[in-house]
């Protein structure tokens, strides 16, 4: 079974019913000649493209985002991880394959309906703020609504609810220029919120920030998600970020998607030598999580600690005070469903093996 199927499998078992935005035998090549090979059967050979002096930027990329996930897809400079996004947008044609929004394919409507589409279902937040200067930061968070035609008194209100929702309330007459590079970026985020995307697009969004208000910026994102549930694929080349933010994590290389899978699937399940070599630094703490180490509820001391499922080690072993045996699992109602050994904890961030690593 390949990856991407059983993303679709993991996907269906934690609950979601729809696939939200997908891919299949998605390719985009640079290059005369380049939409003539794909008509032949079979598909070229990567190799024959490359040798015919072709550009092969993403190879037959599948992959299926649940609604209200937050898929990263992650890789080097040139591994193809944003052209395959701006593919997914519509924002350049794909050569070959299908990009499927809600089930309808982009690259087989018309030009029209995927710019509404882009304009009114879809969020952008790129690298680089890309704010207008002469407008201030209502002006800019507006922007996209008065695109949309909106009257000016109703998109400047849903304008402020965004401006409050990003923490950035009573700032909205400063202009680009005398806010921080953090909150440009909150503006950035403010504004694409504000069509009410049903998929959320951001592309290393926090990689041009320093790395305080880089943390801070990801700590934002998460609790924006947290209110909203948006469907999200994101964008980055960290994967320190990507343990942090996603539910699923694409790893690309040379146009290709190498394996897909939680960040403890790729840590500890390396489909190739070039995910090991990637997350071979990565420490045990930062990846697992409560799910992964707890075992059957035992009695509960009145004193233990309560943990959700998706809790990192790195953060609940701090909070095991001494007298604490261990730790307390619960679901999302609150009700214990695991029990984490505090010898199991110690183990991790001794870096001891254990077998439910």
């Amino acid at each position: 079974m390949t990856a991407a199927y059983s993303s679709r499998n993991q996907i269906e078992s934690e609950g979601s019913n729809q696939i939200r935005i997908s891919c299949r035998e998605l390719w985009k090549v640079y290059g005369e000649e380049s939409r003539a090979m794909f008509k032949r059967t079979p598909l070229p050979d990567p190799d024959l493209l490359r040798a015919k002096g072709m550009i092969v930027a993403v190879q037959g990329a599948t992959i299926e985002v649940g609604e209200g996930e937050i898929f990263v897809i992650m890789g080097l400079s040139g591994s193809g991880k944003s052209t395959l996004v701006r593919c997914l947008t519509g924002l350049i044609d794909a050569t070959y394959g299908q990009v499927l929004f809600d089930d309808r394919d982009l690259n087989a409507i018309a030009e029209s309906e995927l710019i509404e589409i882009r304009r009114h279902r879809m969020g952008m937040v790129f690298q680089h703020f890309a704010l207008l200067p002469h407008l201030t930061l209502l002006g800019n968070v507006a922007f996209p609504l008065e695109i949309q035609g909106m009257a000016k008194r109703a998109r400047e209100k849903r304008a402020l609810e965004m401006i409050e929702l990003v923490g950035l309330k009573g700032r909205e007459n400063y202009y680009p220029g005398e806010l921080s590079g953090g909150q440009q970026q909150r503006v950035g985020i403010a504004r694409s919120l504000a069509v009410e995307p049903d998929v959320w697009f951001l592309d290393e969004p926090f990689s041009a920030l320093d790395p305080l208000i880089r943390r801070e910026m990801q700590d934002e994102f998460l609790r924006l998600q947290s209110l909203l549930r948006k469907t999200i694929v994101f964008i980055t080349h960290d994967f320190h970020e990507a343990i942090r933010i996603a539910d699923r994590i694409a790893i690309m290389k040379d146009g290709a998607i190498v394996q897909i899978g939680t960040s403890e699937d790729l840590v500890f399940s390396p489909a190739t030598d070039y995910v090991r070599e990637f997350t071979r630094d990565i420490p045990r703490a930062k990846v697992l999580s409560a799910r992964s180490l707890m075992g059957p509820v035992r009695d509960i001391a009145g004193n233990e600690l309560r943990v959700q499922l998706d809790t990192k080690i790195e953060v609940l072993a701090p909070q095991l005070t001494d007298g604490m045996s261990g730790a307390i699992v619960v679901d999302e109602h609150g009700q214990p469903i695991g029990h984490i050994a505090r010898e199991a904890v110690v183990n991790v961030m001794m870096g001891v093996p254990a077998e439910t690593a």
